[in-house]
């Protein structure tokens, strides 16, 4: 998913974010009906190779889409409603599991389960249209955003021309380098380092915290619903910040809420949690509340700070340097909690989250109210 963030962003800028986010959607579904046949392990770990850089490419140029159709104060909200369907999936993904695991076996889950997304890239050849933010910036693709506009209802000449006014300045370079220039270079240097920091301790409790609560001695049921109530939290919380950075602004709420994600960990290092369990559910439904309102946010504020030339490698490469850190957090998270158990996993999560907000104060452009 990394390595699909990063190539998928740079080839949304350059080819355009409609095509990249259906391709995408084929490659990923096509990979995952393969794995219904695959024979070994290597074959399966290939595939889901495959299945990863097309999911890491959808999910920045969705985001990028999204922004570019939204006005800019339904911006944030707009973008989080599609970044929260991510989760949202993967729990419906789950109950589906369940029912066809028991009946079909192995096999049928990744048979339907890429069939899906194939069946959503055909629609998104034939019915997405591109963004008119991007089409505006490349000439020769003016007769597309003609058409766009003449079927959202404006009356508009063949020959008319465009320029998008409400944008930021246009970089020198495209591409990575774009992001290092003198305008974007410390924004860019920060945002990775939040997204990072977020994403090392949101998915630090994905892959640890019903292990790590198992250890302490609450059963496997209590310890998924503290997950469950990690999740649950994280839509809710997702919904509130963005609500309220589209009244006041990113820079307080995102703030605020980093500030109150990190408090929640560590708030939770005296409880005992065999003795305490709905306490320990409740404070890490708190906690996912936090994370995720800031980690969802986070796309909303690379929508705002790259301009159209490079939004989309911009918000991949955040969301790049994101998943590294979700990637180091199975081995960061292992050898914590083997020496620290569930004190070294709360510090680990409220450390990275009072990481995240240092991060955010270095950010210069934040979202206005």
């Amino acid at each position: 998913m990394a390595i699909g963030m990063a190539c998928g962003g740079c080839l949304a800028d350059r080819i355009g974010r409609s095509r990249v986010l259906a391709t995408s959607c084929l490659l990923f579904g096509t990979a995952t009906i393969l794995i219904g046949f695959a024979s070994n392990v290597e074959g399966v770990t290939i595939l889901r190779f495959i299945v990863g850089l097309g999911i890491g490419a959808a999910l920045p140029c969705a985001a990028t889409l999204t922004a570019e159709y939204t006005p800019a104060r339904q911006r944030t909200m707009a973008i989080t409603l599609t970044i929260v369907c991510f989760p949202l999936g993967g729990m419906i993904a789950g109950l589906f599991a369940a029912w066809v695991l028991s009946r079909h076996g192995w096999q049928w889950l990744f048979w339907v389960g890429g069939s899906m997304p194939i069946l959503l890239s055909l629609l998104l050849f034939v019915f997405l249209p591109e963004s008119p933010r991007y089409l505006a910036r490349h000439q020769r693709r003016w007769p597309e955003l003609i058409h766009i506009l003449k079927r959202m209802g404006h009356t508009i000449s063949e020959s008319s021309e465009f320029a998008d006014s409400a944008e930021r300045p246009s970089p020198k370079r495209l591409g990575f380098k774009a992001l290092f220039q003198a305008a974007f270079a410390r924004d860019t240097i920060a945002i990775c380092l939040a997204f990072f920091s977020v994403v090392l301790s949101l998915y630090s409790a994905f892959n640890w915290l019903p292990a790590v609560l198992s250890a302490e001695g609450l059963s496997m049921a209590l310890a998924s619903q503290a997950l469950a109530a990690h999740n649950l939290g994280g839509v809710l919380g997702s919904l509130f910040c963005a609500y309220a950075i589209a009244r006041f602004g990113s820079r307080i709420p995102l703030l605020i809420c980093g500030s109150l994600a990190a408090l929640s960990a560590f708030a939770m290092l005296g409880l005992d949690s065999s003795h305490n369990a709905g306490l320990v559910i409740a404070g890490f439904g708190v906690h996912g509340f936090f994370v995720n309102a800031v980690q969802t946010s986070l796309y909303g504020l690379c929508a705002h700070v790259y301009p159209t030339e490079v939004r989309a490698t911009g918000m991949a490469t955040a969301l790049a340097f994101g998943r590294i850190g979700g990637i180091l957090s199975a081995f960061i998270g292992a050898a914590v909690i083997t020496f620290g158990g569930l004190s070294g996993f709360l510090v680990m999560l409220g450390a990275g989250m009072a990481a995240a907000v240092i991060a955010l104060l270095l950010v210069r452009s934040h979202l206005p109210g």
